[in-house]
């Protein structure tokens, strides 16, 4: 079924703006995919903060121009499907991991985090690194460290003294002639 020029002009514009604040995308393809496994993954997506979208190669590659994502868009063969976002890029690749590692039907082809060209198995890595908020509570446990340990060293002098005056004077050591 041929679609119009407007509506075509129309859909390149609405991807457009979508496209146009993300930093990263991951295009996958399909085959067999049911309307309910479909709408599964995207729900999945949605909670990641991404968008999903089913894309048409010659309009995906018109839409993504000057945009961050333009190299991964650009010259796609076979029926293809888009998951994009401008936040946190490892989120997006583990729930669309998961879900693809459950569903047969979807296989990676490539990704683009900020401006870098990945392959398959280079989004599958992604999907194994922490995401943000884990990376951001080691880096502060990195940094609090060598101040807590600082602080039990000092701790420990101010104790540890506190123990043998303790102990001498339990054994009456420091009784003075009398």
């Amino acid at each position: 079924m041929a679609i119009s020029k407007a509506k075509k002009n129309e859909k390149v514009a609405l991807l457009a703006k979508e496209l146009e604040g993300s930093t990263t995308a991951i295009v996958g393809t399909f085959a067999k995919l049911t309307v309910a496994k479909d709408f599964e993954l995207r729900k999945v997506i949605r909670e990641a903060g991404g968008k999903y979208r089913v894309v048409k190669n010659k309009l995906a590659a018109v839409s993504g121009q000057g945009t961050q994502v333009e190299a991964a868009l650009k010259g796609l063969k076979g029926v293809n499907s888009v998951a994009f976002t401008a936040g946190d890029p490892v989120a997006l690749a583990k729930v669309f991991a998961k879900w693809a590692g459950d569903n047969a039907e979807f296989h990676f082809k490539l990704g683009i985090v900020d401006g870098k060209l990945l392959d398959a198995a280079e989004v599958k890595a992604l999907a194994t690194l922490p995401g943000k908020e884990e990376l951001f509570s080691k880096l502060l446990f990195l940094i609090n460290s060598p101040a807590q340990r600082l602080a039990t060293v000092l701790n420990a002098t101010g104790r540890d003294l506190a123990v043998v005056l303790g102990q001498g004077v339990k054994k009456e050591k420091f009784a003075g002639a009398a």
